[in-house]
């Protein structure tokens, strides 16, 4: 059997990340995952490192917003009717968590994540020689109505609270930015600190690539093979049984299916959502990440090409693909932007892993002495990675976080 220190259960952008962090505090880490690294959530996102996400995606409390999903006939949220029952108890949580009140604790502990999340990934890529991937281009939020400009009036309240820049663009204004868009709405917003990437994955494996050249491993195996063993714990690997003094569980989506068998259950839901790749047309370029509010999707360039990523499909985990948003998209986006042809043979499904309050758990996990928790961060996951991931070293190694971990604490959603 072979001995580490710690085991990092995961091998996404927020595992990766917590190996690495682990590996500078002087521990020997092995990191497992059943598939490759960056293969899952990590692999298919918008390639966001935001600075403002201050605001959750919350339950609707309008009518007209309730009919319009209700009826299945909005782009920026589907759903299998057989799933209802199932999510309906955790749409209920969403909506109690997401009233004003939630809506400005969320905003501050996001906040004291996001200052610093820049800083951690450009650290990394710096380290790891993954500058490269990254643009400093910010990324601009297009708004199609009066409307919708104004619900985004707390964001704004909030990015003046806590001193991030941010600009209003006209039409006009956003055209002279991005010329090859045509753009329709009332305005947009742009916000400069933002930073992207032109590949999610090549990202995270070459942050992988220097947890392995500093002497990490990275191991294939089932993370459900976790059990109790002599003084530590044990998983088995495609090279034989791992054993370890920690364990950090960073299985997003997947989290429950391991945790459950420790007694520890918690409203995680798989935000589905699909991308696929589009040639632009002639010459036409896009220098960063649009987001189209009110339609619910981004178009945001990558190695690829033009990656048009969808909103939120509420279905069972591993359901089969159900890509009706991205078909409702693509003659939005292309009236936004000329794309041309597809470049992928099918849509990309990945689910984004999710608790009521928007935000993730990081730290001990309840009543399990010596396992740990970094799971739940939503739509923020590639953002919030490289920082969760030096919290969570922080606190193995019994030093104080950087950041106050209590409002990510497991027990705000007790113990069943």
């Amino acid at each position: 059997m072979i001995s580490t220190d710690v085991i990092v259960l995961g091998a996404g952008m927020v595992g990766t990340s917590a190996a690495l962090h682990l590996q500078t505090k002087g521990k020997r880490v092995v990191m497992l995952d059943r598939r490759g690294v960056g293969e899952e959530t990590s692999y298919g996102n918008a390639g966001v490192v935001e600075r403002e996400g201050l605001v959750p995606v919350g339950f609707p409390r309008e009518i007209g917003a309730l009919i319009r999903y209700g009826l299945n006939l909005s782009t920026e949220a589907h759903y299998h009717l057989s799933f209802l029952p199932k999510i309906l108890p955790w749409l209920w949580q969403l909506r109690q968590a997401t009233d004003t009140a939630g809506i400005v604790r969320f905003a501050a502990a996001v906040e004291a994540l996001s200052r610093h999340s820049i800083p951690e990934h450009r650290a990394l890529a710096k380290e790891a020689g993954a500058e490269a991937f990254f643009r400093e281009t910010g990324w601009v939020r297009l708004y199609r109505s009066h409307k919708g400009l104004a619900d985004a009036a707390s964001l704004h309240d909030f990015a003046d609270q806590y001193g991030i820049e941010y600009r209003h663009l006209t039409m006009a204004e956003l055209k002279e930015l991005e010329p090859d868009l045509t753009p329709t709405g009332v305005g947009a917003v742009f916000w400069p600190e933002t930073q992207s990437v032109s590949w999610p994955e090549g990202v995270t494996k070459a942050y992988a690539d220097l947890f392995m050249a500093r002497g990490g491993v990275v191991a294939r195996g089932d993370a459900r093979s976790l059990r109790r063993g002599g003084e530590g714990w044990v998983v088995s690997t495609e090279d034989g049984d791992l054993a370890a003094t920690h364990v950090v569980v960073a299985l997003g989506p997947w989290s429950n299916d391991l945790l459950d068998r420790f007694d520890l259950r918690f409203p995680l839901a798989a935000k589905r959502g699909y991308h696929m790749h589009f040639a632009p047309k002639g010459e036409a370029g896009l220098s960063r990440p649009i987001v189209d509010i009110e339609k619910g999707y981004v178009i945001t360039p990558m190695l690829k090409g033009i990656r048009l990523t969808t909103g939120i499909e509420f279905a069972e985990r591993d359901a089969p693909p159900t890509p009706v948003q991205l078909e409702r998209l693509k003659p939005v986006a292309r009236a936004l932007f000329p794309l041309g042809a597809e470049v992928d043979p099918e849509p990309w499904l990945g689910k984004r892993p999710t608790l009521p309050d928007g935000l993730p758990i990081i730290g001990p996990a309840p009543g399990v002495p010596d396992m740990w928790l970094d799971f739940g961060h939503a739509h923020l996951g590639f953002t919030h990675g490289p920082i969760s991931g030096r919290l969570i070293a922080e606190a193995i190694s019994g030093e104080k976080p950087l950041v106050d971990l209590t409002p990510f604490r497991a027990e705000r959603f007790g113990r069943r």
